[in-house]
């Protein structure tokens, strides 16, 4: 690979990394990276993983470390986001992508509204509806997230903060913090689905992870120095254009001029 297409796969990944640390739907980006570079969607789709993997360990440390993070609640809720990660896998090897692309479109459409609708309870969480082991209700909301994070990761930290902020009561700052741990317990099991399926480009995907690891380590910084509010507002952003791109706005406004 030439040198400057090194240098913009790990471009690519530092915007990804850095936007699926404070929010969601990196992968929007580094996938069509990935496809440009020739790999087939699904292959794209599992040498994705390997960055998403060496990401959420940066980030997760960083967290760590800044001590924003509640591992007990994290192990809990990725259970059954494991469980998940392996049905959604299963089904990625085949299903086409098209249907689902406009329906979590709309969904994304529908969260930003009510991120605007209720922000105190993304800035500050709910403290009494924090539990030390989760509900039976949020193990079937993270099992589904975690079906859809198999089948593919882009939006899928959207769906975990939403999932965290208004499912577990934790405010947006230490749920990026869970959605990172959640992700990376997961993610080793869907890699290894597509790797068995000979749909992982190990190379790539490490000189994309170089990116997406720098970027969560900035994003994380950021998250903790600046806080919930300032991170609600780069959600809002990424949801609505995620949203956009999804529902193929973007190439809508393109044919017309």
């Amino acid at each position: 690979m030439e040198w400057y297409l090194i240098l913009a796969v790990i471009g690519v990944g530092f915007l990804a990394g850095f936007i699926n640390t404070l929010a969601g739907s990196g992968s929007l980006l580094s996938l069509p990276m990935l496809m440009f570079l020739g790999l087939p969607a699904n292959v794209a789709n599992g040498t994705n993983r390997i960055a998403i993997l060496l990401q959420n360990v940066v980030g997760v440390g960083s967290f760590r470390q800044q001590k924003v993070l509640d591992t007990r609640m994290g192990l809990w809720l990725a259970a059954p986001a494991v469980i998940g990660s392996l049905v959604g896998a299963q089904i990625a090897i085949e299903l086409n992508e098209q249907v689902m692309e406009r329906v979590i479109g709309a969904l994304l459409i529908a969260m930003f509204f009510l991120i605007l609708y209720k922000p105190a309870q993304w800035v500050k969480g709910q403290a009494g509806q924090v539990r030390a082991k989760p509900s039976m209700l949020q193990f079937v909301i993270f099992f589904v997230i975690g079906i859809y994070g198999g089948f593919i990761q882009a939006g899928v930290g959207l769906f975990l903060l939403a999932g965290l902020v208004l499912g577990a009561g934790v405010d947006l700052v230490r749920a990026n913090a869970m959605k990172l741990l959640i992700v990376l317990i997961y993610t080793p099991f869907a890699l290894a689905i597509f790797f068995l399926n000979d749909q992982v480009d190990w190379k790539i995907g490490l000189i994309l992870a170089v990116g997406n690891m720098l970027g969560a380590f900035v994003a994380s910084r950021f998250a903790v120095s600046w806080g919930a509010r300032y991170v609600r507002y780069i959600l809002l952003t990424v949801i609505f254009a995620s949203a956009l791109k999804l529902l193929h706005v973007f190439e809508w406004i393109a044919s017309l001029l």
